[in-house]
């Protein structure tokens, strides 16, 4: 059976907060992030953990969430999570779009595309494979390094997105140490792909 989003009047809000963003092509710039809750992609490795059960956090209307968005000046907006594809976001985008927004997500892709974007990062996971549908919307590809085989496991993805997405190659937090060099040594014989660092972490960026 085909995978519906949820659609609801409101939806689960781990948090809104003003940061940088610190990964990937847009690493640098200033951003308001809305984290939903809500992730069965299930990364060993994930760093918020605390946003997979959706039901942990409370619920906002598109409304409250403008309310929420109102005080901070910028107009760049990232709905990342957990997993925001678990929900329809074509309304939530629609009114955000309306009210001047710029608007990137950050997703694993395993669930169809919906909403209305001006960048998507597309991260996929080999925990849950992702839907075809966002391959093609993609700009940037992510693929996060946790060990050799994911140079591979990258390749093939790569191979499913439209020429103009960028390709980034992100070691893993836990793994940077080790990681690191392999992957300079691979984007350097691989020069389509570029090297993204979590820069958020190193600087001590919220």
């Amino acid at each position: 059976m085909a995978f519906v989003p949820k659609i609801s009047e409101k939806l689960p809000i781990m948090e809104i907060f003003y940061s940088i963003q610190g990964e990937g092509f847009h690493s640098g710039k200033p951003a308001v992030f809305v984290r939903l809750g809500g992730c069965d992609v299930g990364c060993v490795w994930c760093d918020v953990k605390e946003s997979w059960n959706e039901e942990d956090h409370p619920f906002f209307t598109i409304d409250e969430i403008l309310v929420e968005l109102s005080q901070y000046p910028c107009k760049t907006l990232i709905i990342t999570g957990g997993e925001p594809l678990m929900y329809d976001l074509k309304e939530l985008t629609e009114k955000l779009k309306s009210e001047g927004y710029q608007l990137h997500i950050e997703t694993s892709g395993a669930y169809p595309m919906t909403g209305t974007w001006d960048w998507v990062c597309f991260s996929p996971k080999k925990f849950k494979a992702p839907h075809k549908s966002v391959y093609s919307q993609a700009h940037e590809l992510k693929a996060i390094v946790f060990n050799k085989s994911d140079f591979k496991f990258a390749e093939e993805h790569a191979a499913n997105v439209e020429e103009k997405c960028m390709l980034y190659l992100q070691p893993e937090w836990g793994k940077a140490d080790q990681m690191t060099e392999k992957i300079i040594d691979y984007a350097k014989a691989h020069p389509q792909w570029n090297i993204s660092l979590q820069t958020h972490k190193y600087l001590n960026i919220p």
